[in-house]
């Protein structure tokens, strides 16, 4: 199994460029399933989710090519509906499948998904807009098994937005016969930018980036070129790797205006950070302030970027609270930063943190992506050489992490 060996105390100085988004490539990944033309996506990042997704749609008979420039995905020749267990247990994206293949087959059998252990992240929404659409669904065996002649537009109101619930949703109206109106719909840049690539495949819909969505259903849809959006999740860790390390890093492609609560919660913190064309310019402080954050939907402070703030705090001047509202089993970071010096208490879903001088090195265990991330950051400010195990997690989210880390300069190499 591979680990990572962290040597800390480097002040990170250089450029990074940001990888293309993993949480807008597995649904545009899927959306090829609606056309039966070939499918171009440029900026594909490397990543085990992206292979996965990969694995599961050739599966299905689509023609996958991979390159460094990205994918060509054509599902004209698609020969069967299903998504098996062995495919998708270790992904949580992979229901998205199920909204694509009953807008074009009329049929789905998709195992129940897996992926990070970070708390309950049930479907029941998806099938919720997708049983008001018209689908007949029945749970079988631990597979949703789903079929409608057609799909029609229907008005679905989500209870809480969920972003992979409303890009099912989305995906399934676009050949739905009539209008589908999505309220209480996820706003995030990931759900915008899989709209785009939706209206160049000949769909029509409006709203994207609001709380409402309309999608006007259409007979067929032609196959896309696009290029995805920069991961802003991988740029707001190298925001947090250039903070706790007093470093000073250009991330190139990084969006400002996707990133607003980040930037003003790291600002608070200390961080300085100046919007450019060709990203963010981000400098550390000496020493991190203490500042108080808790996770919500987008546009507020992302879940995904908790636990890196959190190891932030670790080393900042006073007391912090981060309060968990979105997942209720995403501290699973903090023991391990607690084996590495780290004053943290934990009550439900709110985290104290109070600063420390300084973090020791140790030898830590990763649980899930974020948490990885977070033990990363926390071995670059700490004392000594740590170890890192279960790298998988990380490469489940990341690209070449190490290897952009080191070209910064910090002191990192990959064991087998």
């Amino acid at each position: 199994m591979e680990r990572l060996l962290i040597q800390g105390g480097v002040p990170l100085r250089g450029e990074v460029q940001v990888s293309g988004s993993k949480n807008a490539t597995l649904p545009l990944m899927a959306a090829s399933l609606l056309a039966a033309r070939e499918c171009i996506l440029r900026g594909a990042p490397q990543l085990r989710d992206v292979a996965t997704m990969g694995r599961l749609l050739q599966h299905m008979g689509v023609r996958l090519e991979s390159g460094p420039r990205g994918l060509r995905l054509d599902a004209s020749a698609l020969q069967r509906a299903e998504a098996p267990y062995e495919l998708v247990k270790t992904m949580r994206a992979s229901v998205l499948v199920l909204g694509p293949l009953l807008g074009r087959w009329g049929r789905a059998r998709v195992s129940l998904p897996g992926g990070c252990a970070i708390g309950a992240r049930p479907i029941n929404l998806h099938l919720m807009g997708l049983e008001k659409m018209g689908a007949s669904i029945r749970l079988e065996a631990g597979y949703v098994v789903a079929r409608a002649r057609r799909l029609r537009g229907a008005r679905v109101c989500f209870d809480l937005p969920t972003v992979t619930g409303t890009e099912n949703i989305m995906m399934a109206a676009a050949l739905a016969k009539g209008t589908t109106v999505i309220e209480n719909a996820a706003r995030e840049p990931e759900v915008v930018d899989l709209a785009r690539a939706l209206r160049a495949m000949g769909a029509r819909l409006r709203g994207e980036g609001s709380s409402v969505l309309e999608i006007q259903g259409v007979e067929e849809l032609q196959g896309f070129d696009h290029e995805v959006i920069p991961d802003r999740i991988e740029a707001a860790t190298f925001m947090v790797a250039a903070g706790i390390t007093a470093g000073r890093v250009l991330i190139r492609g990084a969006r400002a205006e996707h990133l607003d609560a980040v930037l003003q919660k790291l600002q608070e913190a200390g961080l300085r950070i100046a919007p450019g064309p060709e990203g963010l310019l981000v400098e550390g402080p000496g020493r991190p302030r203490a500042v108080d954050a808790a996770t919500a939907p987008y546009p507020g402070f992302p879940t995904d970027v908790q636990a890196q703030l959190m190891a932030l705090m670790c080393i900042a001047r006073g007391s912090s609270v981060i309060a968990e509202t979105v997942f209720e089993n995403r501290f699973m970071h903090v023991p391990e930063l607690q084996r590495m010096g780290a004053d943290i208490s934990v009550r439900g879903g709110v985290a104290t943190v109070r600063g420390v001088k300084t973090l020791k090195a140790a030898q830590v265990m990763a649980t899930d992506l974020r948490a990885s991330a977070s033990l990363v950051l926390a071995a670059l400010a700490a004392r000594g050489s740590s170890v890192l195990h279960r790298v998988y997690h990380l490469d489940r989210g990341y690209e070449r992490m190490e290897e952009k880390l080191r070209a910064l300069g910090a002191a990192i190499q990959r064991l087998t």
